[in-house]
């Protein structure tokens, strides 16, 4: 049972039995896991404000081969987020997305890609809460790209003809994007030219530059944060409920 220490997002933690918690961490060598800290809820509990939700810390755990729960020896607390998640708009976008995060992440999966913008998207927002809108669509975008899920919407699904400024598009029932010529429907909604280019942005930018691109395009964003939700129920199969204020502890 070998140990393992590494770097680490708390995404979220719930209770088990009376005394211990199970903490669901994404790791940056060893993807998502749940981890089961002993005592954690006791006064004097060892691991102290290490496994409040989006603090950023290097943790110790036991790994068994036969379970897929690992056992939490030691935290430490690299970055605590607790004032940003102090407030509410800040803890509901980052419920949200944590949940979807753990949908799309299998356990035990690396992905250091993805544990870099998700790490980044939480120190922009804790930095700057005029960014959340930004950093919420950044999200959903770039978990949908690694995943596998997203759309091309440089050009037309049908012909395959790249899109230019001012062309006129349609999105269809699958969300791709297809020109006039290639259409289903003349009617039914699209994506501008604006939409098109924010979402390229956010292909190319890092969230805190993408959050200062798009802190003027807050429509665009409620629009294209609409649309990431409908591919995200697509993907996995149920409906997105939105960003509802999601439990941290149950």
């Amino acid at each position: 049972m070998p140990l393992v220490e590494t770097e680490s997002l708390v995404i979220k933690s719930y209770n088990l039995a009376e005394a211990d918690k199970i903490v669901v961490l994404l790791t940056r060598e060893h993807g998502m896991i749940r981890a089961v800290a002993k005592g954690a809820k006791r006064l004097k509990s060892k691991f102290g404000s290490g496994i409040e939700p989006f603090s950023i810390v290097k943790i110790e755990y036991f790994q068994k081969e036969t379970s897929e729960l690992v056992a939490l020896q030691k935290v430490d607390l690299l970055q605590s987020n607790f004032g940003a998640a102090s407030n509410p708009d800040f803890l509901q976008k980052f419920s949200y997305l944590g949940d979807i995060l753990i949908t799309f992440s299998p356990p035990h999966d690396p992905n250091e890609t993805l544990y870099r913008m998700v790490k980044a998207c939480i120190e922009t927002a804790a930095n700057d809460p005029a960014s959340l809108p930004g950093i919420g669509v950044y999200f959903e975008l770039w978990l949908l790209r690694l995943s596998g899920f997203l759309p091309d919407w440089s050009k037309c699904d049908g012909c395959g003809r790249i899109f230019l400024d001012g062309d006129e598009t349609r999105l269809q029932s699958d969300l791709h994007l297809k020109c006039m010529d290639c259409r289903r429907s003349s009617s039914g909604r699209t994506l501008n030219s604006d939409d098109r280019a924010v979402a390229a942005a956010a292909r190319r930018l890092s969230p805190v530059d993408f959050a200062e691109f798009t802190l003027d395009k807050q429509e665009t964003l409620r629009y294209l944060s609409t649309i990431m939700k409908q591919l995200i129920t697509q993907s996995i199969g149920r409906e997105v409920t939105g960003e509802t204020s999601l439990a941290i502890s149950i």
